[in-house]
């Protein structure tokens, strides 16, 4: 087991080694990005990664504060699946109102991996091939479609 500052320090270092692999990784628009803190600019909608345990995510998160508002959203971005879904990456869990962490309901279009620990360094590059193509993925289904959120 690892204490509460070594598993904190192993989980920022899984962190940065992502940050800089990913780095040299153009946006889909071509741009240099901050793929670790990855900015959606639309209100209520955020790109989220974790990976503690046996289980590392990455999720589009819609977190309106309205029930209905949510649905209309989660509607809109539904009917765009065909743009995420790519033969390079299995498909999306896209889930309407489920709990977020806060105790809050949200929904989130997600990707799960289970198996793999971030405090094994040897699954790193586990790790990292699973959240490469899909931080890829996301960002260039937001690029799509973010126009007709603005």
């Amino acid at each position: 087991m690892y204490s509460n500052h070594e598993a904190t320090q192993l989980r920022q270092q899984f962190w940065t080694a992502l940050g800089q692999y990913m780095s040299p990784v153009p946006s889909s628009e071509g741009e240099k990005i901050n793929w670790i803190n990855y900015k959606t600019g639309a209100k209520y909608l955020s790109l989220k990664m974790s990976a503690n345990g046996q289980i590392a995510e990455i999720s589009f998160i819609l977190s309106h504060p309205s029930l209905q508002d949510q649905k209309d959203v989660f509607d809109q971005l539904h009917s765009f699946k065909n743009l995420l879904d790519t033969p390079s990456v299995p498909a999306w869990r896209w889930q309407l109102h489920t709990a977020g962490e806060n105790g809050k309901t949200n929904c989130k279009i997600n990707s799960v991996l289970t198996g793999l620990q971030v405090f094994n360094r040897h699954d790193w590059p586990g790790l990292i091939s699973f959240f490469k193509p899909r931080l890829i993925a996301l960002d260039a289904f937001w690029s799509q479609i973010k126009p007709a959120f603005e």
